[in-house]
């Protein structure tokens, strides 16, 4: 299933796009699509239902978020060996750990504000995991029967408040709007293999990033179950997996968003997001 969120800013209603591509309501079904909509069970209750039945949705409203109520936002940094290059960093041993401030999180079309006194505002297609149920110290070949489903995320990050503020990644990756998520939450049965997925950004029509999830140093069932050895995991939880090379500030001369940027990214199966740079704004 592809499930989605629609509707105005704190006001969205859950939905599902059908194999035809329409969307559909599902709030006849369910109140909202959250932590206790994605276990198993719940899903399969969901699977249920013909899809053709449901309301269709006129018109192409704003989607957001394809999940509400997110209590962790959790990043792993240079997972992909090119990216490390291009940032003239080591290959890690072990998954780097951050988070993302769950107040970063927004719709996957929704605008990316410049925070105030950006000069280094930078863009990431990432793989996103959406935890299903609750993973504490899980094995590595369990680790996936822990995922819901799958998202695509721009980790939008501010590189001198990353790396030249005295420290902590956090400080330049949960800026408002850092988070976009979707369009669609797509659950784990229709993702045959997680680390087989294409993935692409474009900024203004330029292709920046090409990538593959077959490039990651560390597997999502990997990271799933490394994360879990740090922290429990709960349903609802997003882990966003780390970016291909082509990432503005391994560009030389680097180059940064600016007011006015159009943004593009996908992957494969898992939806497109556009968004446009706007300024800082109170």
């Amino acid at each position: 299933m592809k499930l989605v969120r629609y509707g105005h800013p704190g006001q969205e209603k859950p939905g599902l796009i059908d194999t035809a591509g329409q969307l559909r309501d599902l709030s006849g079904l369910i109140g909202d699509i959250g932590p206790d909509q994605l276990g198993d069970a719940a899903l399969e209750a969901l699977r249920q239902h013909d899809a053709s039945a449901l309301p269709a949705v006129e018109g192409s409203p704003r989607l957001g978020c394809p999940l509400t109520g997110v209590r962790k936002f959790i990043a792993i940094g240079l997972n992909f060996a090119d990216h490390a290059a291009e940032s003239n960093l080591p290959i890690p041993a072990e998954p780097i750990v951050f988070m993302k401030a769950t107040s970063c999180i927004q719709g996957p079309d929704d605008a990316v504000m410049l925070p105030r006194d950006s000069v280094k505002t930078d863009w990431e297609v990432e793989l996103g995991v959406v935890i299903g149920t609750r993973a504490r110290y899980v094995d590595e070949d369990e680790a996936l029967n822990h995922v819901a489903g799958y998202c695509t995320i721009n980790d939008v990050s501010e590189r001198e408040f990353q790396i030249e503020r005295g420290g902590t990644w956090d400080k330049g990756k949960g800026c408002d709007t850092f988070g976009p998520i979707g369009p669609w939450l797509v659950t784990r049965d229709e993702v045959a293999d997680p680390q087989n997925l294409g993935m692409w950004l474009d900024v203004n029509g330029r292709r920046m990033q090409t990538g593959s999830t077959r490039t990651m140093i560390f597997s999502v069932a990997k990271i799933v179950s490394y994360v879990s050895q740090f922290m429990t995991l709960e349903p609802g939880d997003v882990i966003t997996t780390g970016t291909p090379p082509g990432v503005g500030m391994g560009m030389k001369p680097p180059v940064y968003l600016k007011a006015g940027d159009q943004i593009a990214l996908g992957i494969d199966g898992l939806g497109e997001q556009r968004q446009r740079v706007v300024a800082f704004q109170r």
